[in-house]
């Protein structure tokens, strides 16, 4: 990693050489260049300290869940990584991500074109609970098809709106219960990286990701709203 070299620090290594060159030859001993610069070859504990901080983003501060490790090591950089993210809107965030795929047909009409939420997601600060693509992948075939209908528009954007809350709640504050925009409380129980939402009904797999207007948590089931059973 490159960085700039602090005047006030080289000016403190030539202080240091001098004094070393004087001192060898008030002693009537002589001092070799290696020994004169051997104090600057290799960094110090808390300079290599201060690279690592400065390498670090802001968007890893909060994550939790078992997940987050694979997926920064799957998706390391560019818009879908967990920095990428960070920088845009959560609808557009979602897009960006691999394991999103399913979630962001549902919610820009792609699945259903009388369901289109990404206007009103990218519009306000949420907290969003994000199936990932197999907990789509285990809905029945005969969900999915109905969702698709006209008639299943009103069903699917009740679904939808059941996973988003309104704010953002980071993951120390996640635990509780809250109201969602559809309408129904959902609860969040545990802590770090065993987080559960409604019980055993989903899991966390990697939560507090941020995008510029959201905070989100990847889960491994859709939710279901407690009114449809």
């Amino acid at each position: 990693m490159l960085t700039k070299k602090n005047p006030k620090m080289a000016g403190l290594v030539l202080v240091g050489t001098a004094t070393l060159v004087l001192a060898g030859c008030s002693m009537g001993g002589s001092t070799t260049a290696d020994e004169t610069m051997e104090p600057t070859t290799a960094p110090s504990a808390s300079e290599e300290s201060m690279e690592t901080e400065a390498a670090m983003d802001p968007a890893y501060d909060n994550l939790v869940g078992a997940g987050c490790a694979m997926y920064d090591e799957a998706v390391p950089d560019g818009a879908g990584s967990i920095v990428g993210m960070s920088q845009d809107p959560v609808a557009v965030a979602a897009s960006n991500n691999p394991m999103l795929t399913q979630l962001v047909a549902a919610v820009s009409g792609q699945l259903n074109p009388d369901v289109d939420l990404v206007d009103t997601l990218n519009g306000d600060e949420f907290t969003v609970f994000a199936p990932v693509d197999d907990a789509f992948a285990a809905l029945p075939a005969e969900t999915v098809e109905m969702l698709q209908t006209p008639e299943g528009a009103e069903t699917l954007s009740t679904v939808l709106t059941y996973h988003v809350i309104p704010g953002q709640i980071a993951p120390d504050a996640i635990a509780g219960t809250h109201m969602t925009v559809q309408g129904e409380e959902l609860m969040v129980e545990g802590d770090a990286d065993e987080l559960m939402v409604n019980g055993d009904a989903a899991t966390v797999v990697c939560g507090g990701v941020q995008t510029a207007n959201a905070t989100v948590y990847l889960i491994d089931s859709v939710l279901m709203p407690p009114s449809m059973g």
